[in-house]
């Protein structure tokens, strides 16, 4: 976690670059630091392990591993991590899927800025490892 004064770091994890772009535009100018963008599961592991953010964004449909199974195998990893699924997908079952998995919260697009910060506000100060 960050230390006080600090910004929070993240990784934005989108297989679209105008989703990272604008991920990463909206975080950093609500004080968050975007320290690596990947752009499939396969990157969203390799890039936590790497840089230990305070938070991860992920989507959900991606190539070569979904966001699901990132989401399963990085916690599997890292039962700390804090990850916030961005996704298109609004149906209520693959949403209450990512969350029972682990993920701290789920934002649809496209993305409010307001929900975002809010929700990533909320994962990185939340205490602790994540129970459940």
């Amino acid at each position: 976690m960050a230390a006080e004064g600090d910004r929070p770091r993240v990784v934005v994890v989108d297989d679209a670059v105008f989703m990272r772009n604008q991920l990463r535009d909206l975080l950093e100018a609500g004080g968050f630091e975007v320290v690596a963008e990947g752009q499939d599961g396969v990157e969203a592991l390799a890039l936590y392990a790497e840089h230990r953010p305070d938070l991860l964004t992920l989507d959900l449909v991606m190539p070569r591993m979904t966001g699901v199974e990132a989401l399963e195998e990085l916690l599997r990893q890292h039962p700390g991590a804090r990850v916030l699924v961005c996704s298109s997908l609004s149906d209520q079952p693959t949403i209450f899927a990512a969350i029972r998995l682990g993920a701290r919260d789920y934002v649809l697009k496209p993305v409010d800025a307001d929900k975002l910060l809010d929700a990533a506000r909320k994962a990185v100060t939340a205490g602790g490892e994540r129970e459940g």
